[in-house]
């Protein structure tokens, strides 16, 4: 894995910087989920069911997922 920087407003930062280790790296494993897919010049529906595929199947939930996605 390599490290990079993105652009987030300020109060995405700071609920991620508040988050466990834990949901920090299921945070950083959807994102890198999404950034692959994106590349890979898919359909956004596609992207959307293999996301969530591989997500569920790395223990995010769709539960999880929502939490995730939900606005704070």
């Amino acid at each position: 894995m390599e490290t990079i920087s993105i652009q987030v407003e300020p109060q995405i930062a700071q609920a991620y910087r508040a988050f466990a280790p834990q949901r920090q790296k299921q945070v950083q494993m959807l994102m890198s989920i999404v950034l692959k897919r994106s590349i890979e010049q898919d359909s956004l529906e596609k992207t959307v069911a293999d996301l969530r595929d591989e997500a569920e199947a790395n223990g995010l939930t769709p539960e999880i997922l929502e939490e995730l996605l939900a606005d704070e």
